[in-house]
């Protein structure tokens, strides 16, 4: 759930999303100036409309964000209401398990169940808020500049280099050895770094091919 994750501002794979997202686009722009045969003069215009792309879909990430944020908490204090409401502690404990992730149930017992729908119905009344909060703005600052900023560099090469075929090839190595940084963070917590970095390549290639192919 996104609304527990804001603690830490953003989970691991929040974080590497936000990035392959970011990235993705951004690509999308760079590598159409190799398919579509482009020359030096065109890079400002792609460039600027990487810039506004990128910069419009942070916002929109970022906004979408807060509003499941607000969309899980409202679904919490849901659950809760319902479980004061329930006509028999059964009621309630079945209310309490159907909120709860599969897996945890077997190791719950029913005097578990029961603890936690206790503690679930005593809540005070100011926890059961769906007002945002300091950590929430600034995980949604977190998901703008995940996206944002994946394309600077990027687009360095493009801005730094004059021969344009070796800008574009430096500038795809970056973007390649970003995906396999991104995917290797992501494997550090989860597991297997080495796969997970190399996963996160072919993940962001495929779907940049796909992108391009479908007019993105």
């Amino acid at each position: 759930m996104r609304a527990a994750t804001s603690r830490r501002v953003l989970d691991p794979v929040a974080r590497a999303s936000e990035v392959l997202f970011g990235l993705i686009m951004v690509l999308t722009f760079t590598l159409s100036l190799a398919t579509a045969g482009a020359g030096r003069a065109d890079v400002p215009a792609v460039l600027l409309g990487a810039l506004g792309c990128n910069l419009a879909w942070a916002i929109i990430d970022a906004v979408m964000y807060l509003m499941g944020v607000h969309g899980e908490r409202r679904l919490a204090i849901s659950a809760i209401e319902a479980i004061r409401g329930a006509e028999s502690p059964a009621a309630g404990r079945t209310i309490v398990a159907e909120n709860l992730p599969p897996a945890v149930l077997p190791a719950l017992t029913a005097s578990d169940l029961d603890r936690i729908r206790l503690h679930l119905a005593g809540l005070p009344p100011e926890t059961l808020e769906t007002g945002f909060k300091g950590e929430d703005y600034l995980a949604a600052l977190g998901v703008f500049l995940l996206v944002f900023l994946c394309l600077f560099p990027v687009a360095a090469p493009l801005l730094l280099f004059a021969d344009l075929p070796i800008a574009l090839r430096l500038s795809n190595i970056v973007a390649v050895a970003m995906l396999f940084l991104t995917g290797f963070a992501f494997g550090r917590q989860v597991g297997h770094p080495w796969r997970a970095g190399f996963l996160m390549v072919a993940i962001g290639v495929a779907l940049v091919a796909v992108a391009m192919a479908l007019g993105g």
